[in-house]
């Protein structure tokens, strides 16, 4: 088995590409250092190496963010290893029954009965626009609230802590919105 990595606009995040299904579906959940992890095993083996930080599961791929003062020549081999030895053992990458107790989900995406038309309008071009551009580059943006003309947004994964986020949000997500939706007057983060 060959585990593909790609390189991030975050130098310390690098995106594992396993060649198999990571999550089903448009999930994607992201992991700090200290997280309850239980809800995946992998993810559990990967906090195992020193100077993992941040874990994220997209649909295909699993991003790993690193401490800075970790350098990727030693910390790549390690990651790829415990990747490598949890697919060819059979470790789950996501557990959905411990998922369930944890309450680890990226369901605020998806568009709720309560949904206003403004906020369905947001969902729609976030999960259609925005999403998949954001995971090429192994990250994923995550629907906090619109309130008085403001969307409020969580970079997760890669795009967490990425030098470049702030243009994203701004330069990008920020103008594409208020084209699209004139009520929106700007975009801010929620961390």
């Amino acid at each position: 088995m060959y585990i593909q990595t790609e390189d991030t606009p975050n130098p310390n995040t690098i995106k594992f590409l396993p060649g198999k299904t990571v999550l089903d579906g448009t999930k994607t959940v992201h992991f700090n250092k200290g997280d309850d992890a239980s809800a995946s095993p992998i993810t559990s083996k990967l906090f195992d190496i020193k100077g993992v930080e941040g874990v994220f599961l997209g649909s295909d791929f699993i991003s790993v963010t690193k401490s800075d003062d970790k350098e990727w020549f030693v910390l790549k081999p390690q990651v790829l290893s415990a990747i490598l030895d949890g697919v060819t053992m059979g470790i789950a990458f996501w557990d959905e029954d411990a998922a369930q107790k944890a309450n680890k989900d990226s369901s605020k995406n998806e568009v709720q009965a309560d949904d206003d038309e403004l906020v369905v309008q947001i969902k729609e071009l976030l999960e259609t626009r925005v999403r998949p551009a954001v995971a090429q580059d192994g990250g994923d943006i995550v629907f906090h609230e619109f309130k008085d003309g403001v969307v409020y947004l969580e970079m997760r994964g890669a795009c967490a802590g990425c030098p470049s986020s702030t243009a994203t949000l701004k330069m990008g997500i920020e103008n594409m919105l208020r084209y699209y939706v004139p009520e929106v007057e700007s975009v801010q983060p929620v961390m």
